[in-house]
């Protein structure tokens, strides 16, 4: 008898508030697109996310350049997948 392998992934998308292009498909499928207001906020918004067991988080490259935890705390852990989205 064959093992199935299940492969579980928890995914979330960030983008800013005002960002009215990006992510599009994810929010039409139901899958959680996260708006940012303030975008100094995006650290806490991951660091949320990552307690939260999510290993895999999409962000606007517009997002990803206020945070500085993405280079210094996730960038060398293996367990979370950070995407920076064009």
């Amino acid at each position: 008898m064959k093992r199935k392998r299940v492969i579980k992934i928890k995914i979330s998308w960030i983008k800013a508030e005002n960002d009215n292009k990006n992510f599009k498909i994810p929010e039409k499928l139901g899958f959680e697109v996260i708006q940012i207001d303030n975008r100094e906020n995006i650290d806490n918004q991951l660091a949320e996310l990552i307690n939260k067991k999510y290993d895999t988080i999409v962000i606007t490259n517009e997002i990803a350049g206020f945070s500085e935890d993405i280079i210094k705390k996730y960038s060398k852990n293996k367990k979370i997948k950070i995407i920076i989205n064009n």
